[in-house]
């Protein structure tokens, strides 16, 4: 349930019912809008809201019929806006994370982080664990790769983004990266969300790949009940009948969950399609549709490409693309990064 504090109640009134709630075996979280705030009320048991709603300070009690209580509006009417420094994922701007699919030299690394950020993007993806769907396909560099991402990262004044893929390597993952990356295949592994929700820095977390909406969101209900709020959501295409692209890739997606939920959704094209040629028209599509950002491949030279070389954009490509999406997004009253990099004067 949701507990809406009078718009002038006092900070003693507001803690009151907290402890109270607390005392009746019940998790809260606090949320402060402008004028008033709001307690969301989780836990195994069952009260009578008439005893909260008689609480000194107490607004109103409102039931969630929704399974997701934390990610959804009911909770938390106000657009969430993830913010790592100057980079505000859900805000005004349409936030670009691109990379290669994975670290596989240091010059490789180097020379897309150098072509992502000229382009505009704010945040650099790329993998040092990865989850191959043959055990004889690359695997990653480890902690070798994640240096060469955060090295890279560095040196372009980029933000990093990369995949965890088990408990056993969040610790090492949060030393190199600014945003944790969940991905489909592991949606609904309950042991590392849980893990990640007892962490400072945001997770982005993808779809599955046969996931309805609201599994994605009670997943999301995991990190959020945990106590991380910089829970961001990526529609990356999921598993259908249709064979001539790698994943269907849902656009509907993304109004319907930011109708549902506060949290930012951001766009994966690159594996929505799983072809170069179709990432940019997916892209487009996506900012058309109100996505919040944007994970895209871009790989210094895709042909060659340890993993995901098909999907992968050339840099050229990738400018083209931001250059048209800086057309389209102020359509719907959004922005990306204004001037390529090169032209502002940045490092």
């Amino acid at each position: 349930m949701v507990v809406v504090m009078q718009e002038r109640a006092s900070e003693e009134q507001i803690e009151a019912v907290i402890e109270r709630l607390v005392d009746l075996g019940m998790d809260v979280h606090r949320s402060s809008g402008a004028s008033r705030t709001v307690l969301g009320v989780v836990g195994p048991n069952k009260i009578d809201s008439a005893l909260i709603q008689i609480l000194d300070g107490v607004k109103e009690v409102v039931r969630i019929s929704e399974p997701y209580k934390l990610a959804g509006r009911t909770f938390k009417p106000n657009d969430t806006v993830v913010t790592i420094d100057d980079v505000r994922i859900g805000g005004d701007e349409v936030i670009v994370m691109a990379g290669p699919c994975s670290a596989e030299t240091e010059e490789q690394v180097d020379a897309s982080a150098a072509a992502v950020k000229r382009a505009g993007a704010k945040v650099l993806r790329g993998g040092a664990f990865k989850p191959r769907s043959s055990p004889y396909s690359f695997q990653g560099l480890g902690e070798v790769g994640l240096r060469m991402l955060r090295d890279a990262a560095n040196a372009h004044g980029l933000k990093l983004i990369s995949e965890v893929m088990d408990v056993s390597q969040i610790d090492l993952i949060a030393r190199y990266c600014d945003i944790f990356q969940v991905g489909a295949r592991n949606m609904q592994n309950f042991t590392l969300l849980r893990e990640l929700g007892h962490q400072q820095k945001p997770v982005l977390l993808k779809r599955g790949l046969s996931a309805t909406i609201e599994e994605w969101l009670m997943s999301a209900e995991y990190i959020l009940s945990g106590g991380n709020n910089g829970v961001i959501l990526c529609e990356r295409g999921i598993r259908t009948f249709e064979t001539a692209t790698r994943n269907t890739f849902d656009i509907s997606a993304i109004p319907v969950v930011k109708k549902l939920s506060h949290l930012p959704v951001v766009a994966d094209p690159s594996h929505g399609a799983g072809r170069r040629d179709m990432v940019a028209p997916m892209a487009r599509a996506a900012v058309a549709a109100d996505a919040d950002g944007l994970l895209i491949e871009v790989h210094n030279d895709p042909d060659r490409a340890l993993s995901d070389g098909a999907q992968s954009m050339f840099p050229a490509q990738f400018e083209r693309l931001m250059a048209e999406l800086r057309i389209i997004a102020p359509a719907i009253g959004r922005s990306i990064c204004l001037e390529p990099v090169a032209r502002r004067g940045w490092a």
